[in-house]
């Protein structure tokens, strides 16, 4: 099941602060996606999760001091892979480990900042950036989301399927450009996923040193 049409859910978050890594022991919360479909995540200084045949996110909001963060880094682990799939397909785009930078217009920003998910489901104005750990796509290739308003969401390939332990650094406001043309919109949520309903495979990850600049 793709994620990326859970740009609404993610930004009715309890705030997190990025002064230096990101702890994920406060403030990260589970959405489950199905009744009977969920991650075990495990929250502290990293987070991390496992995935078993299942799909959820784990989601936060943005301190307002952060909205205008333009880059990002961070590390993830992947110790059991799910296969490789098609991120273009939906119904069939299982990923290792993803991670997610939700925006809303500057301009809508403060007015959303205590918005609940029913009154963001649906809203034309927010944009995902997905960043994916999954699939079969070449680095930074951009994937145009299979579900939810077409131009709402994207995901970006980093990384193949597989296992390993590797750092990221991210040129937000680059991408925002390129999925999306114009200037960077506020960022006011992230969220975390792990993907593997569709191959009903397993999924070991983590992710952690997580900061925004």
């Amino acid at each position: 099941m793709r994620v990326a049409v859970l740009s609404a859910l993610l930004i009715t978050l309890t705030t997190a602060t990025s002064a230096g890594p990101i702890s994920f022991a406060d403030g990260w919360k589970e959405r489950r996606l199905s009744l009977f479909s969920s991650n075990d995540y495990q929250f502290g200084q990293n987070l991390s999760l496992v995935s078993d045949g299942s799909v959820s996110i784990a989601w936060t909001r943005v301190a307002q001091e952060h909205w205008t963060s333009t880059g990002a880094s961070w590390r993830w682990t992947v110790d059991q892979s799910v296969p490789a799939t098609n991120l273009a397909q939906k119904g069939g785009d299982d990923r290792n480990i993803s991670l997610y930078f939700v925006y809303v217009p500057q301009s809508m920003a403060p007015g959303l900042q205590n918005a609940n998910i029913r009154s963001l489901l649906g809203n034309d104005d927010v944009r995902i950036i997905q960043y994916a750990w999954g699939g079969n796509h070449s680095r930074g290739q951009i994937i145009q989301s299979p579900y939810g308003p077409p131009g709402q969401g994207v995901t970006i390939s980093l990384r193949q399927a597989g296992t390993g332990s590797h750092s990221e650094k991210v040129d937000l406001a680059a991408d925002y450009a390129r999925a999306f043309g114009g200037e960077t919109a506020a960022l006011v949520g992230l969220a975390v996923s792990g993907d593997s309903d569709d191959t009903d495979s397993v999924i070991r990850a983590a992710i952690g040193d997580l900061v925004l600049r």
